[in-house]
């Protein structure tokens, strides 16, 4: 039970800093496109910035089904590379669909990578949110000053 603990931590630490560097990445690309995206018409850079945002958030929590899918094939919990991806993904995701599960000396995995895909889901989705919010407001602000 220990060693499930520790190992599912560090594997959520993991995708908890790939998902900070990736944000940092995103964050350094938009301040590169920032005064493009200021100038008028704004609708269209908005929708820009949008699609990179969510690309990248997509591109975040695949990242983060990978980084379990290939440390449950490491541990040798499935006997599959897909079944180990596909574990993830349905663990990740909170689908649970049953049809495939955990080992009873992993199963504490499961759950872990389900918290992870909560915690992840909500961080990101936070982040989207926060990204559109700046983007816009900073757009307004740029509107009032220069009109």
């Amino acid at each position: 039970m220990l060693l499930q603990l520790i190992l599912g931590s560090a594997i959520i630490a993991v995708t908890v800093l790939a998902a900070a560097l990736a944000w940092w990445g995103l964050e350094v690309m938009l301040n590169r496109i920032h005064n493009w995206v200021m100038r008028p018409p704004h609708g269209l850079k908005l929708s820009v910035v949008l699609a990179l945002a969510m690309f990248w958030t997509l591109l975040m929590m695949t990242v983060s089904v990978w980084v379990w899918g290939v440390a449950l094939w490491l541990l040798q919990v499935f006997v599959t590379f897909e079944s180990s991806i596909y574990f993830a993904l349905v663990a990740f995701t909170t689908l649970g669909f049953g049809d495939l599960l955990l080992p009873v000396e992993w199963r504490l995995l499961g759950g872990l990578a389900a918290a992870n895909g909560l915690l992840i889901f909500g961080l990101l989705t936070a982040m989207l949110v926060e990204t559109l919010r700046q983007t816009r407001s900073h757009q307004r602000d740029h509107r009032r000053k220069s009109g």
